[in-house]
């Protein structure tokens, strides 16, 4: 009686865990606690806030040192806050409004429609793309929307630290020759105006990423946007002092 009591639990156990394996690839089973989402893989979610921290690393405190060591010693200190004013005022901004600007649902072929990214419901919940997904001509679904293995917060910081540090490479070409006041006001518009565009043209969803077009890198989205922007702002801010 007792070996047939043993053998009725090895089959419940069995039939439980082939349930969940059908629910969840077992690589991403999450049923260690009830406290732990399904759809929730620690690895995942480890491994994009180790990276969302390097790159804030390296903008704080790694740019904010370059900066302030590579210009002659009256604007030290400007050039030093100028990186780290920068670092702050996008990560007030892109959880008050920028962040569902870029990888919101569809506003623009180019724009998500604002909002903020902070409430408890929303930072907890699957981290997903909502306007990833893309459709055939006929309007069937070719592939589905993005839905990362990690929550939505990990999403909002690690997107926040890119969006950072594409600012502060920008700063570059213009130490020593912009006022810090006016450094402060150019951060949030040129975010909003500027880097949201790009990051939902290629990564949220928009009209370049419907065309197929890639960039894992951030060569279009962070390099190509601060380098020209940086090339602009320079030549505006030098004609600006010749006037």
């Amino acid at each position: 009686m007792l070996t047939q009591y043993r053998w009725v639990v090895v089959v419940v156990i069995y039939r439980n865990m082939s349930t969940a394996g059908d629910v969840v690839p077992v690589a991403y089973e999450g049923n260690t606690s009830a406290a732990v989402a399904d759809w929730l893989n620690k690895g995942d979610n480890a491994w994009q806030m180790i990276s969302a921290t390097l790159v804030g690393l390296q903008s704080v405190p790694g740019l904010v040192i370059l900066y302030g060591s590579i210009v002659k010693k009256k604007w030290a200190v400007n050039s030093a806050f100028m990186a780290l004013y920068a670092f702050a005022a996008v990560v007030i901004c892109w959880v008050t409004w920028a962040y569902k600007m870029s990888f919101g649902h569809k506003l623009l072929p180019f724009w998500g429609k604002a909002g903020p990214a902070l409430g408890q419901k929303f930072l907890i919940q699957q981290a997903v793309l909502p306007a990833t997904t893309h459709y055939y001509h006929n309007g069937t679904v070719e592939t589905a929307m993005v839905e990362p293995y990690y929550p939505m917060a990990s999403m909002v910081w690690f997107q926040c630290v890119f969006a950072a540090i594409t600012v502060i490479l920008l700063a570059g070409s213009l130490l020593g020759r912009m006022n810090f006041k006016a450094w402060m006001m150019f951060v949030p518009l040129w975010l909003t105006f500027s880097y949201t565009v790009g990051a939902f043209s290629l990564w949220g969803g928009g009209f370049l990423f419907q065309w197929g077009v890639m960039d894992y890198s951030g060569g279009y989205v962070i390099h190509l946007s601060s380098g020209i922007a940086g090339l602009t702002a320079a030549y505006w801010v030098l004609l600006a002092s010749l006037i």
